[in-house]
């Protein structure tokens, strides 16, 4: 059996371990998506979550969970593989609108998957629980089997092989304004994912509650987050499309920044569930804004390795986020933690801001071309 301490660790981990396979698998998928096709990169991702969910009902030490969850890094990435599809098909007006339907879907599951999963774990224990998930990858896989279709053209290959390739690439991958929604995506992602392992230890510390009860709470906090995220997706990114998606992103970042930093100054476990609810609102509206950006910026037949890239790049703040948090909540407590992650989501979204205000980067028309 493991202490809380330890627990929060293997957490920590088991979240970070896929998410740094992922830096380094997710731009050479975005790249074969674009010579291959982006359906077949959903399917992909799909059929090897389905393989590495049912692997883990079978599980029987920390460290294999950790090693299952690299692997499921190195071959999946189902939420950029659909970002890249939707913006490879969506006309140019619609994008906001598009995306951000695909970030409501996913929301939504983050909502439902958590009390779900809670639930089910109660019922039939944690092996089956991964079992049923496996079996929702594969329903989903042959949803976009048989539903969804795409017209694709591929994209030739220039001259250039190797280093030459990548400095190739820098005219359209390493511009200002991918560089800086990059950023924000990277900040999303290490702050989520930095609280998302100790948050159930943290609220069982907070109330003296039962490990089974504080999971429960978790589970709450976890599905207003994705609910309220699910609901700002859909009418911020439709919004988006009208005024601007830069505006949109402003609004959203200073948001998140208020709604986080109580975080660390809670005195009960329902402060931190509406916190959370607060938080997956603004960064609703955020998510779908960055990649509309993102998508109006780049070349279409290059869509898929940006969204690749930019994968890469928020999994390395969703490899950090986890393992940071999980080691200051074990060494120096769990305010310590969540006082770290507010004042770096503070000091980032400072610079961002400024960036963006000062007029440094002109992606406002862009966004809503």
């Amino acid at each position: 059996d493991l202490n809380t301490n330890q627990a929060a660790l293997w957490s920590g981990l088991s979240m970070a371990g896929g998410s740094l396979v992922m830096v380094v698998a997710a731009p050479i998928w975005g790249t074969v998506a674009d010579r291959r096709g982006r359906k077949p990169m959903v399917l992909r991702s799909m059929f090897a979550a389905m393989i590495t969910a049912s692997l883990m009902a079978f599980a029987a030490t920390p460290w294999q969970m950790v090693t299952l969850r690299m692997i499921e890094g190195a071959f999946t990435g189902t939420v950029a593989a659909c970002a890249a599809l939707v913006a490879s098909t969506a006309p140019k007006e619609r994008m906001g609108y598009a995306l951000g339907m695909i970030q409501t879907a996913v929301f939504v599951g983050a909502s439902i998957g958590p009390f779900l999963g809670g639930v089910l774990a109660d019922l039939i224990g944690y092996r089956l629980t991964f079992m049923c998930s496996a079996l929702l990858f594969a329903i989903g896989a042959l949803i976009v089997l048989f539903f969804v279709h795409e017209v694709f053209t591929p994209v030739e290959r220039g001259p250039e092989r190797g280093v030459a390739a990548i400095k190739a690439s820098r005219a359209w991958l390493l511009t200002p304004t991918l560089l800086s929604m990059t950023a924000v995506l990277v900040l999303m992602r290490f702050i989520q994912m930095g609280g998302r392992p100790i948050l159930p230890l943290y609220i069982e510390e907070l109330g003296g509650y039962s490990e089974a009860r504080a999971a429960s709470l978790a589970g709450l906090a976890f599905g207003l987050m994705g609910l309220t995220s699910a609901v700002s997706s859909m009418v911020l990114g439709r919004r988006g499309d009208r005024v601007g998606h830069q505006r949109i992103l402003i609004v959203c970042l200073i948001a998140s920044v208020i709604a986080y930093f109580p975080m660390a100054a809670v005195m009960s476990a329902w402060q931190i569930i509406v916190l959370q609810g607060l938080f997956g609102f603004a960064i609703g509206g955020l998510l779908p804004s960055t990649n509309a950006i993102i998508a109006a910026s780049t070349p279409p037949e290059r869509r898929g390795a940006v969204f690749g890239f930019t994968a890469s790049a928020g999994s390395m703040g969703a490899f950090m986020g986890p393992l940071i948090g999980s080691v200051l909540a074990a060494t120096m407590g769990f305010r310590y933690a969540f006082a770290f992650l507010a004042l770096t989501l503070l000091v980032t979204a400072a610079g961002i801001l400024w960036v963006q205000l000062s007029g440094r980067l002109q992606i406002g028309a862009s966004s809503r071309d």
